[in-house]
């Protein structure tokens, strides 16, 4: 039996390919306009990362991470999400000491052990952006702006943007009580993970995504009554950024994000009731993970589940031009021929190709046609005696006498197109 790809992992074949280096694309050239320069890190980290970074009593923590012992008996787990291997780079290669604020963003496989949906898999991937260095509502505005603009560049217009604001340490303490006193009366009608969740972080109770735990959860004290002042001033500053944006949004006080490191700020962007970006403020995550207190904001836009809503919303992506021109060949030094002029034409910026699989000429003009080259192109004796070919258009058939001589009468044909 043939060996098949793990479970809730997929291929990326070579004829959709086209599909992810067009949305990376668009999102890179919008992240750089927004002053964002990319950042790579590695595909796994130190397990305490995750478990200082993201938080010990998230869903992601203590059920979905793929962690193990290295040969060297380290505990280390594949990227769990992207958020935390930045904070980690911008602490260890000391950017902190650079202009601020950092502005960066990235791509990265996300490796997560939950059941296999529509749109969720194992191994998944992300666009990212974080900014680090400012305290001001205003990079909270414009990471939430760099979101929507780049859905609607591609062409998805139907969004809704929820907004929330999730407290700083200090208020959110008074919050957990409250939490504690409501859920005390309700505590054996939660899961076992909520019922851990209980003592050290009841706020993540309303994030679990089990029916029975929402059900109860549904009526319980809200974060935006128990904020400080400082952070109703910072979510009253972020409305009021966003309203000079002309960005629509709607508060929701049930957001709270499922990792641990959100404070203040948090934010979801939903279309056709599916969460399709979240992100928020996550001005602790520096220190906890031992850097400085250094502010931080961010996203991450699932590239999958952007894929899907494309295809929801009835957005097709254009397929690239793969072939410009398909040198054919009759004979040994025909094939000889084909290969040089193809060799000429790639190294003057055309995308060309021949014949590898000794086709007959019949058979390779096939081939032509289900590469969709734009030109073709028969390379035999009479042609090189004669330093003259048809270069024909395979839309129409119309053939155009060229010089096998002087490649730049090609070069500009195809590039007429």
């Amino acid at each position: 039996m043939a060996i098949q790809a793990p479970k809730g992992t997929k291929d990326l074949l070579p004829m959709d390919s086209y599909k992810w280096q067009y949305i990376e694309e668009k999102l890179s050239n919008i992240a750089k306009l927004y002053g964002c320069r990319e950042i790579r890190t590695p595909i796994f980290e130190h397990t305490e990362l995750f478990e200082r970074g993201v938080g010990e009593t998230t869903d992601v923590v203590q059920k979905e991470m793929y962690t193990f012992l290295d040969k060297g008996n380290r505990s280390v787990t594949l990227k769990a999400e992207g958020t935390a291997p930045a904070a980690r780079a911008f602490i260890e290669h000391g950017l902190f000491n650079e202009a601020l604020p950092i502005k960066m963003y990235y791509f990265t496989p996300v490796f997560r052990y939950e059941n296999v949906q529509k749109g969720r898999l194992r191994q998944h991937h992300q666009f990212g952006i974080e900014i680090f260095g400012s305290t001001e509502a205003s990079v909270d505005a414009e990471v939430i702006n760099l979101a929507m603009t780049a859905f609607k560049n591609f062409g998805i217009n139907n969004l809704e943007l929820n907004i929330n604001n999730i407290g700083c340490p200090e208020c959110r303490s008074k919050y957990n009580e409250a939490l504690k006193n409501y859920f005390n009366e309700r505590y054996e009608e939660l899961c076992d993970t909520c019922k851990s969740r209980y003592d050290r972080n009841p706020m993540r109770i309303l994030d679990c995504k089990n029916k029975k735990c929402k059900e109860v959860g549904k009526d319980a004290p809200i974060i935006l009554d128990y904020v400080c002042d400082d952070c109703k001033e910072h979510f009253e500053n972020l409305k009021k950024y966003l309203e000079a944006l002309n960005i629509t949004y709607k508060v929701n006080p049930y957001i709270v994000r499922g990792l641990d490191y959100y404070t203040k700020t948090v934010f979801e962007i939903i279309n056709n009731d599916i969460t399709v970006c979240g992100g928020g403020r996550y001005n602790n995550l520096i220190e906890q993970i031992g850097g400085k207190s250094t502010p931080a904001v961010g996203f991450g836009m699932g590239i999958e589940r952007l894929l899907l809503t494309l295809e929801e919303n009835n957005i097709s992506i254009p397929e690239p031009n793969y072939m410009d021109v398909y040198i054919g060949s009759m004979g040994e030094k025909g094939k000889i021929e084909s290969l040089k002029i193809t060799n000429a034409l790639r190294q003057k910026g055309i995308k060309a190709d021949c014949d590898h699989m000794g086709k007959s000429v019949k058979a390779q003009m096939k081939y032509a046609n289900k590469i969709a080259a734009i030109y073709s192109m028969i390379i035999g004796d009479t042609e090189i005696s004669e330093g003259k070919a048809k270069l024909k258009k395979m839309e129409d058939g119309n053939q155009i006498e060229v010089s096998l001589n002087n490649l730049d009468e090609i070069v500009k044909l195809v590039k007429e197109v």
